[in-house]
């Protein structure tokens, strides 16, 4: 029954660094997953409450950039109030509609907003873009923390 858990806890880990780049996946909460899975499996001899807490921290820190890097990526290109807004929304909204919905959701939502607030097409495809950024760049962050996490698992494991 172990190996099987073990297995199961690998597909999880496996399947959570897939979900980093893949937006349909929840990549973060699926590796935490697994880890703690293995470390359950294991009575947690390895890995202990305060290694689980440190990465959970940061699964957790991971999923919260997840909800706001569309919006830091309006702000920083000094969207409106409307726009930062709107891609909270289009963030929000999109999760509903798979991968397209997660990618054009903050880009229409920062967009609409903008052009509500600016009335200017130019502006608000600046804003769009922005955000477009902010999510590339919040992907790319999610991604490394996937890695940490790993690598803080293994070195946990290791060390015990």
């Amino acid at each position: 029954m172990d190996i099987a858990l073990y297995l199961l806890a690998a597909a999880l880990i496996i399947g959570g660094l897939i979900g980093t780049v893949l937006p349909a996946l929840p990549g973060l909460p699926m590796i935490f997953g697994g880890i703690w899975l293995a470390a359950a499996v294991d009575n947690y001899q390895h890995l202990g409450l305060w290694w689980l807490l440190l990465l959970g921290g940061l699964a957790a820190l991971g999923v919260a950039v997840d909800f706001v890097s569309a919006s830091l990526g309006a702000k920083r290109v000094g969207a409106s109030k409307a726009a930062i807004w709107g891609a909270t929304l289009g963030t929000l909204v999109g999760m509903f509609f798979g991968l397209p919905g997660l990618i054009l959701g903050p880009f229409v939502g920062a967009l609409l907003g903008e052009f509500g607030s600016s009335g200017s097409v130019l502006r608000s495809a600046h804003v769009g873009i922005g955000t477009w950024l902010g999510l590339l760049f919040g992907a790319l962050l999610k991604l490394v923390l996937s890695l940490l996490i790993l690598a803080l698992a293994a070195f946990g494991w290791w060390l015990a």
